[in-house]
Formats: structure tokens, C-alpha cells, sequence
């Protein structure tokens, strides 16, 4: 949704207060904790579904399909801006929230949203816990860290979520999340949970690149006559674009990066190729890759395949959902000013991932 549209002077207000008091709202928790002790206790985290990758893979739309499953649990819309307090800003909000009509969100890539659409909000709990990851210009991956406190914040939260989302009698529910910043702690959450299952789609690499630099621009113009835009992506943790921009560094490489500018193709596809190229060296039995344009090309038999691998209940709801996959728009892509080594490393790896993945 556009920012100038959906916020007004109040809600803006109300939201910079949420956003200075991220430490105020981790103490409030314990409160909550106990306040609704009864409740939580009849909820278990098994099996939860992670879905990551690089912006623009179609995370958001697996997050959708699988949100739309009863047996799914996701943040919304709803639990802004109080995330960290979920059970008591769904207490005191749901006196005075309105129901606002579906909008296009703020890509401006033609989705639509409202209220009660899912969306990423998990990542003001990392950021809540691991202030040390995020530095000025870059975001460091989370690989043998581990923090017990964090660890049992973040699994009190997705109990939250799933007793927000779902009837009081039934306690099978399933916590899935969409979290682009996972693609950083694989490794952790894969040790936080040993049963989870990780989604990674991933694109053909030259038109995700242009992909990510068509929405790197969009949000910088976004950002540039919108500081409360700017201020609401970097609260919640949306550091993939515009003026808040801070790529993961993979292994180091953005101190021996070729290509350092993110206004240029070029520097797109060096990231892509990090990320990927860590993610497959580093996965474990629970990540499974899938590719988007096989997704697209077919979406029941891919959509079938996601199902097997997160244990879907209900097949055919599930599958009933395959008219939403959708072809891009194709970019135009002229590789002049990309080296020979690169793209020779880039294509390697899109094989690789083509070969280990689910569809």
C-alpha cells in the first residue's frame, strides 16, 4: 500500500511509538506471557515453515498460499505496529480498527493487501535480540550464534501468532513466516528447529537481478519524499531496499565485491550469486529449493510438490490455488558491463540450484 495513502498523522504517531519502544514492548511480553499462560499452553511449535530467499523470488506469494490453509498461522497486518505484543495490541486495537478496502502495496508489483493479509513482520524480534548483526552498511549472517533468552522470545511470539489466528479448541495449527532476512541464519534456525521445514524459491538470475534493481529504485524514489516510509522499513526490519538498503555479507564478499554499486546491474547479480551460492553450499536436510519459473511454468505440479515437502493437510485446497502463480514480465537485460567471470559463476550455480530443486 502506498505509504501517503494509508497512514494518517495518527497512525504515523502512534507507530514512531511502537518503534522507539521495541526494548519497553520485550519487558511488557513477560506480562504477556502470563496474562495468557492458559492459552499458551495448549500450543506447540512443530513443523514450522520457514520461507526465505532473495526479495522478489515469490516469497510473498508461497507465504499467501500458504496462509490461505486453515492449518497455517501467520503475522498480519493487524499485529502492527505493537509486533513484540501481539495478544495485548490484539486486546486494545480490536476496539477501534477499521476495515480498510484491499490496496497495492507499496512494490507497486500489482499485489494487493489489507489488514489481514500476511506479511513479514518477524524480523523486529531478531532485531529486538541481535542489534550486533546489523551493521551500518552491511548485515552480518547468524552462524554459530545463540542466545536462550532470544530462543525462548521467538518461540513464545509464534505460539502468539498462532493463538491469534486460529480457534481456541484446536492447538495443531502450524507457524509459517516469510522472512528475507532468514536467508542470514539458515544454520540457526534449522538448530532452533529441528523439525522446521525451509522454503528457498529462487529465479534465473539475470531477471531477478533486474528485478531486485527495478525495486532497489522504486523504494529510494519512495524513501525520498517519505520519511515515515523510510523510518517503517528500517523498524520492521526491511533492509532490502532504497535509502535503508544493507545487504547480507556472505561470507565476506562485499570486502572483495567487483562491483559495489547497487544503482547497477552488475552489483545485483554479484549479491544474487553470494546468497545462492551460500545458501546451497550451507543447506541442510530441511531446506528445499525451488525455482519460480518451473513454479510458473506448472504451477499444480509445483504447487504438489510443495505441499509433499511441508505436509499439507488438505491437498486440494492447497493445489485449488494454482490459478495465482503467475508468469513476470519478462526485463530486458543487457549484460555489457558484467565480466565473463561472473556471469560463467552465475550460470554454474543457476544449474546447481536448478538440479536440487523440488520441482
Amino acid at each position: 500500500m502506498a505509504f501517503e495513502n494509508r497512514y494518517s498523522k495518527l497512525d504515523r504517531a502512534l507507530h514512531q511509538v511502537a518503534f522507539n519502544s521495541y526494548s519497553f514492548q520485550v519487558a511488557v511480553s513477560t506480562f504477556e506471557d502470563r496474562w495468557f499462560a492458559k492459552r499458551l499452553s495448549t500450543i506447540d511449535i512443530k513443523r514450522p515453515v520457514f520461507i526465505t530467499a532473495l526479495p522478489r523470488a515469490g516469497t510473498t506469494l508461497l507465504l499467501e498460499i500458504c496462509a490461505a490453509m486453515d492449518e497455517f498461522a501467520s503475522h498480519s497486518y493487524r499485529d502492527m505496529p505493537f509486533i513484540l505484543t501481539p495478544m495485548f495490541w490484539n486486546y486494545f486495537s480490536g476496539k477501534f480498527q477499521q476495515e480498510v478496502p484491499p490496496q497495492v502495496r507499496a512494490h507497486n508489483d500489482g499485489m494487493l493487501v489489507d489488514v489481514d493479509s500476511p506479511e513479514a513482520f518477524e524480523e523486529v524480534v531478531w532485531k529486538s535480540f541481535w542489534e550486533q548483526q546489523y551493521k551500518k552498511g552491511r548485515i552480518i549472517p547468524w552462524k554459530k550464534a545463540d542466545d536462550p533468552e532470544f530462543n525462548s522470545f521467538l518461540r513464545n511470539h509464534m505460539r502468539k501468532i498462532i493463538a491469534l489466528r486460529v480457534n481456541e479448541s484446536d492447538a495443531t495449527h502450524r507457524y509459517v513466516s516469510k522472512n528475507n532476512l532468514n536467508i542470514a541464519r539458515v544454520e540457526l534456525l534449522h538448530r532452533l528447529f529441528p523439525d522446521a521445514i525451509i522454503v528457498i524459491p529462487f529465479r534465473q538470475p539475470l531477471q531477478h537481478a533486474a528485478s531486485l534493481l527495478r525495486q532497489h529504485l522504486n523504494f529510494i524514489e519512495i524513501h525520498s519524499h517519505d520519511k515515515f516510509a523510510r523510518d517503517y522499513m528500517a523498524a520492521i526490519g526491511h533492509y532490502d531496499f532504497g535509502e535503508n538498503f544493507r545487504p547480507i555479507d556472505f561470507d565476506g564478499w562485499l570486502g572483495s565485491a567487483q562491483y559495489t554499486d547497487p544503482l547497477t546491474l552488475p552489483f545485483w547479480v554479484e549479491y544474487w550469486t553470494a546468497a545462492y551460492g551460500y545458501l546451497l553450499e550451507s543447506a541442510n536436510d530441511c531446506v528445499h529449493f525451488i525455482s519460480y519459473e518451473r513454479l510458473c511454468e506448472n504451477p499444480e505440479q509445483g504447487l504438489t510438490r510443495v505441499a509433499d515437502i511441508i505436509g499439507i493437510r488438505e491437498h486440494t485446497a492447497f493445489l485449488n490455488q494454482a490459478s495465482r502463480v503467475r508468469t513476470p514480465k519478462p526485463h530486458l537485460i543487457n549484460t555489457d558491463d558484467i565480466s565473463s567471470s561472473l556471469l560463467n559463476k552465475m550460470d554454474v550455480l543457476y544449474t546447481d540450484l536448478v538440479q536440487a530443486s523440488i520441482n
